[in-house]
């Protein structure tokens, strides 16, 4: 195997830092929106939100735009978790019985 460049190596090491903290604030998101999925179950509301989403992700493009970021990817990404989490939702509500 070839030597990697110290460079290299030190910008690999940054984006597995960065990984790992996206994982971690990915779980920290999950979490609180598997309480998010309990309590609208709890109340009977619908796992979706259509007009929060759509708002969320205008913001975010926005969000996306003013980082850098090309508010494409950004919408891709976000769109993907929102679609997770009403996953999550619909069996949360699917499992637990409304009790409000």
């Amino acid at each position: 195997m070839t030597e990697i460049p110290q460079e290299l190596a030190e910008a690999r090491r940054s984006i597995d830092n960065l990984d790992a903290a996206l994982i971690h604030l990915l779980a920290e998101r999950f979490k609180i929106t598997q309480s998010v999925g309990r309590i609208k179950a709890r109340l009977d509301l619908p796992p979706a939100d259509r007009e929060r989403e759509a708002e969320q992700v205008r913001r975010l493009r926005l969000l996306a735009a003013e980082s850098q970021l090309d508010p494409e990817f950004a919408e891709k990404v976000v769109t993907f978790i929102m679609t997770e989490v009403v996953q999550h939702h619909e069996r949360i509500r699917d499992s637990e019985t409304p009790t409000a």
